[in-house]
């Protein structure tokens, strides 16, 4: 199977304009992405899409391949689906990698290849086990069920399953059973990831403000994969010290 990873990457970001270009100890982000994704044997190729001509020059500069692409997309979903639509080479799936994550782990991306590949997955995902009780019940911490075939059933940012027998603490609940938050990289068949696009926004997407919830809702299924490899997004300025504590050349 063809797998081609794209990384989407917008420089108009509402609280950290610029972030794909932020340098990370000399590189910028969007470099260091690249470069993590690239040492995914599973995947066929690597290419950023942005709508913006700074982040373009910058991936040329740096010797990566990428792509211009609309600046009225809603969603990373979309700009991938601009990419399999008009790129020359043929894919049999899509693994679209958050351009915030300059330590992906390539092991999660050839983890999330493998789930793509089985003939029964149409979208495929992570995530992980928590560890942390601050994590639990905080509300921009995605939560996930699924069922015995690791298929998702619900993604929340409230807290899933409720222990209605359990006092509402976290030390107890997480005593109690395992919980699982969920780690934002997707694999889509190219088929799947064509027809999802042009989905009109869902009830339940609106509610959790959850792009996943549509697809869903819409019947497709989403096979999930359990990670322990951290996920270390950037999504502010004071973020960058933050993790390069955990970074390592």
């Amino acid at each position: 199977m063809k797998i081609l990873g794209i990384i989407p990457a917008r420089y108009a970001s509402t609280r950290f304009p610029g972030k794909p270009l932020t340098m990370i100890n000399g590189k910028p982000m969007i470099q260091r992405v690249y470069e993590q994704s690239m040492k995914a044997d599973l995947l066929s190729d690597v290419i950023v899409a942005t709508d913006d001509h700074r982040i373009y020059d910058a991936v040329k500069d740096f010797g990566g391949k990428v792509m211009m692409t609309s600046s009225n997309h809603n969603s990373g979903t979309d700009r991938c689906c601009e990419v399999v639509e008009n790129i020359e080479a043929h894919f049999d799936a899509v693994v679209n990698i958050q351009g915030d994550e300059p330590f992906i782990n390539p092991e999660q991306i050839n983890q999330i290849a493998q789930l793509i590949s089985s003939e029964e997955s149409h979208i495929a995902s992570l995530c992980k086990p928590i560890k942390d009780e601050d994590e639990l019940f905080d509300e921009n911490v995605v939560k996930v069920v699924f069922d015995m075939n690791h298929k998702a059933l619900y993604f929340s940012r409230q807290t899933i399953p409720f222990l209605r027998k359990e006092e509402k603490n976290a030390e107890a609940w997480m005593k109690a059973r395992t919980f699982y938050k969920h780690i934002g990289i997707y694999a889509y068949k190219v088929d799947v990831l064509k027809k999802i696009a042009k989905l009109p926004q869902s009830g339940l997407e609106l509610s959790e403000c959850l792009e996943q919830l549509r697809w869903l809702e819409n019947s497709f299924n989403i096979k999930m994969g359990v990670t322990e490899f951290e996920s270390y997004s950037i999504d502010t300025p004071q973020d960058v010290e933050k993790c390069l504590k955990f970074f390592k050349d």
